[in-house]
């Protein structure tokens, strides 16, 4: 990584405590990540309020002031006076600075602090004054402004993205945060563009809005403060990024391979939109280097028509994972066949007149089933409704099986999951076929990941079946969409250790 492509921008990490041992804790496991801490002194009980200060103090970073009443986003009623007195307190505290509200700023408080941020936040959607509520907050002489408000669309953060262009262009330092997991984007690319701050929690579950990464994964997965505006992005388009180990695993072989790029969640329910208004180079209204994609559900099929070309292995499948920049043009292709069927072979072996059946008939399933035809394999494809997944068979040479819980399989020699039953959360506990049909199945190959034992993995192994989760499929595919958009071989054991490591947080 060469020194020019470092920002000037710092992580800021906010801590909100109720007490001053908390505080004091939490500020010492800050201080080696953050170039600047927030107290939150909203968030600490009242009483405690004057031994805190003092705690802040002692901080090995610099620390930035909030303390925000519930009705500008704090985490408790403070009254006006309360506020007065707070902020006259000035540079006395021996601060970096104060984050205050638009109606503090306007109060003569230059004269006691060097840094002041002056806030908006909208927690709501985002307003369509955005232009107005800039201009305004640029007007009261702070020296940084920070605006942020909650997204629930990716487009929905354009105006707030051209702020930041704008405010570079007027020699203004604007943090612009799109809060939502659909405006992650802007919390990991805002430094690269001119942001002067970052702002972080210090774990999962601290978080003190909508959106906010951990301070250790802005420095180490993202690498934001490595990043400028010639690094390259690449992205995850899918309808729900909030679980997706792409990120750990794609950024993890960037920075093992010294590769100037960074990949990022970009949560999409509008697949034209969103080419039309950030990806094509005609209509767009942001440039953010987008270089390439990786596509998930609900997008694979639907994506298809809106790209300059698809190659042969991704019109055969019948969707594309993958899309890559080439002379001008996006072209769209798969990597899920081969990394669904290169583990398969390892552990089972020839799979040329091999009995298979696939439970599912989506995306997934198609990259299944076109690689184990290749291979010579009989399927039978397992579905709830056989008239929608006959298309699907028919289009491969496969057999149509209705699904259900005491579905009897013919023990297959192989069975393969490519539904989301059993995934953790609401599905943990669910299972797409019974395990009284488990028994002389060879082998259970679950394309889940999360968790890796699912509970038909669970059941199948207490069967006597051999078993195979999702997360070799995952490295495998995420490996050929590394070599096809960076030309470079990817890293699998440090895709893999960042996959297990984020499975186990």
């Amino acid at each position: 990584m060469s020194t020019a492509a470092i920002n000037r921008g710092k992580i800021c990490v906010s801590l909100c405590a109720k007490t001053a041992g908390e505080l004091a804790e939490k500020i010492e496991r800050a201080s080696p990540l953050a170039d600047i801490i927030e107290v939150r002194f909203d968030c600490l009980e009242p009483e405690r309020l004057e031994e805190c200060l003092d705690i802040a103090l002692s901080a090995r970073a610099e620390v930035l002031a909030t303390f925000r009443p519930k009705g500008e986003g704090g985490f408790r009623d403070i009254s006006d006076d309360e506020r007065i007195d707070f902020w006259n307190q000035g540079n006395e505290l021996g601060f970096w600075g104060a984050d205050l509200e638009e109606d503090r700023i306007e109060e003569s408080f230059d004269w006691l602090w060097n840094n002041r941020i002056v806030s908006f936040h909208d927690f709501s959607g985002t307003p369509s004054n955005l232009e107005t509520t800039y201009e305004r907050l640029a007007a009261t002489g702070a020296n940084i402004i920070k605006i942020a408000v909650q997204v629930n669309q990716i487009t929905d953060a354009i105006p707030l993205w051209k702020l930041l262009e704008r405010a570079n262009a007027d020699n203004k330092q604007l943090v612009p945060i799109a809060m939502g997991e659909a405006g992650k984007w802007t919390r990991i690319l805002g430094l690269a563009h001119g942001s002067p701050l970052a702002y972080a929690s210090l774990e999962d579950t601290s978080k003190t809005a909508p959106g906010q990464f951990t301070a250790a994964d802005l420095i180490d997965v993202y690498r934001v403060k490595e990043l400028s505006r010639e690094s390259r992005v690449f992205g995850l388009i899918a309808g729900d990024t909030s679980y997706s180990m792409s990120p750990y695993i794609q950024n993890a072989a960037i920075a093992i391979a010294g590769f100037d790029a960074v990949f990022v969640p970009l949560q999409i329910a509008d697949i034209e939109e969103f080419f039309q208004r950030m990806v094509r180079e005609g209509s767009r209204e942001v440039d953010l280097n987008f270089r390439g994609f990786a596509v998930t559900n609900p997008h694979k099929q639907a994506v298809m028509p809106l790209l300059d070309s698809v190659d042969e292995t991704a019109k055969a499948i019948g969707a594309v994972n993958t899309i890559f920049h080439d002379l001008g043009k996006w072209v769209g292709t798969n990597t899920d066949a081969e990394g669904f069927i290169a583990p398969l072979k390892e552990r089972y072996g020839s799979l040329s007149g091999a009995n298979v059946a696939v439970i599912g008939a989506g995306g997934a399933a198609r990259a299944c089933i076109y690689a184990l035809r290749r291979e010579g394999a009989n399927v039978t494809v397992l579905a709830r409704d056989p008239e929608k997944a006959k298309p699907l068979a028919e289009k491969f040479g496969a057999k149509v099986m209705k699904l259900d819980g005491n579905s009897v399989l013919g023990k297959p020699d192989v069975l393969v999951n490519t539904t989301p039953l059993g995934t953790r959360g609401e599905q943990e506990n669910t299972t797409p076929i019974g395990a009284e049909n488990l028994a002389g199945v060879k082998l259970v190959y679950d394309l889940t990941y999360n968790p890796r034992e699912t509970r038909l993995l669970k059941e199948a192994r207490e069967a006597g079946c051999e078993t195979l989760d999702g997360l070799e499929m995952l490295i495998r595919q995420a490996a050929a969409q590394f070599k096809i958009w960076s030309g470079l071989e990817a890293d699998t054991a440090a895709m893999r250790a960042a996959a297990i490591k984020r499975l186990e947080r």
